[in-house]
Parts: structure tokens; C-alpha cells; sequence
């Protein structure tokens, strides 16, 4: 008899625990969701990065400043984009990936505040027999439409550019 009542007390517990699961996992979880980070409360900066150059090859880094006053999402690669003096647009491509120089962080959904920082490293051969001399980069952060114009005078081998996934942590010298 008393195996029994056990048995009646753990199946009327795991009953009840099994129903206050349920209950639990059917309310409602509000979303609390920072909105995409709009190209317009961006600053973008190239950055000189120290020990990025060699073997015929240099690099800089990507800094993607939060200047919109709320709290935005970036997730992804960046766009890339080369243009001369005069703005017109220049034969280029992009690899997304690692760079020569360091290995991408992978792609993961960053929150940036007011004033925080997102990086990426972009990095390019300069002995190809064709050399982009370039003025200007162009700058889509990742799901936008629209891009940032930053003074970027090098000469680029073959308009080939290789850039990381964007990440809160600056990448390496």
C-alpha cells in the first residue's frame, strides 16, 4: 500500500511540475529588440593598423561608430567599394572572410550603444600587374542599402579587397 501512495504522490508531482511547464512555456515573452543600426547614425573611420603590412600586402581597420543616440544592431560584413578622385566608382571585389592578416570572428548579431564601437579588418594585396589607385573607399554596413564615403588613397592590387565579419572586439596588429 504504501508503494502504491509513493507512486500516487511522484505521478500527481511530476503532473503538476509538468503543467507549470507548460503553463510557463506558453506566456508570452515580450521581445525587447534594438532596432538595425541605419547607416545615418554611423560614423565610419579607416584606421592605420600597425603590423599590417607585408609580403606585399596591407591593411587597415574598419571602425563603425554608434552616433544615433539609441541602442542599434549591426550583424554581417560590410560592403566594400573603391572610388578615384573624382567619386567615380572603380573596378573592385570583395571577399568576406579572414584577411590576410586576421581570421574573421564569424558573423554574430553585435548591440551597439550610444558611442560603442564595431570593427572589421580589410586588407589588400599592392603587387598585382594591375594596381587600382584608389581615393575613396565606399562603406555599406551589413543589410543596408546606403554606405559611408571615407578618404582611402591605396593603391589596391587588382581592386581586390578581403574584410571580416564585424565584431566589438578591435582586431590584431
Amino acid at each position: 500500500m504504501r508503494r502504491i501512495l509513493a507512486l500516487a504522490a511522484i505521478t500527481a508531482a511530476a503532473t503538476v511540475g509538468l503543467g507549470a511547464t507548460s503553463a510557463q512555456a506558453a506566456t508570452p515573452q515580450q521581445s525587447t529588440s534594438a532596432p538595425r543600426c541605419d547607416t545615418s547614425g554611423l560614423r565610419v573611420t579607416v584606421q592605420t593598423a600597425p603590423g599590417q603590412a607585408g609580403m606585399s600586402h596591407d591593411g587597415a581597420f574598419l571602425r563603425f561608430t554608434n552616433t544615433s543616440g539609441h541602442t542599434c544592431l549591426l550583424r554581417g560584413y560590410p560592403g566594400l567599394g573603391l572610388q578615384d578622385s573624382a567619386h567615380k566608382t572603380l573596378k573592385s571585389s570583395v571577399t568576406w572572410g579572414s584577411t590576410y592578416f586576421d581570421p574573421t570572428p564569424g558573423v554574430s548579431t553585435l548591440t551597439l550603444k550610444p558611442g560603442a564601437d564595431a570593427w572589421a579588418d580589410v586588407s589588400w594585396a599592392t603587387a598585382y600587374p594591375r594596381i587600382t589607385h584608389s581615393s575613396y573607399l565606399i562603406v555599406t554596413p551589413p543589410n543596408a542599402r546606403t554606405y559611408k564615403t571615407v578618404a582611402f588613397s591605396e593603391p589596391v592590387g587588382d581592386g581586390r579587397l578581403s574584410v571580416t565579419a564585424l565584431s566589438l572586439t578591435k582586431p590584431r596588429s
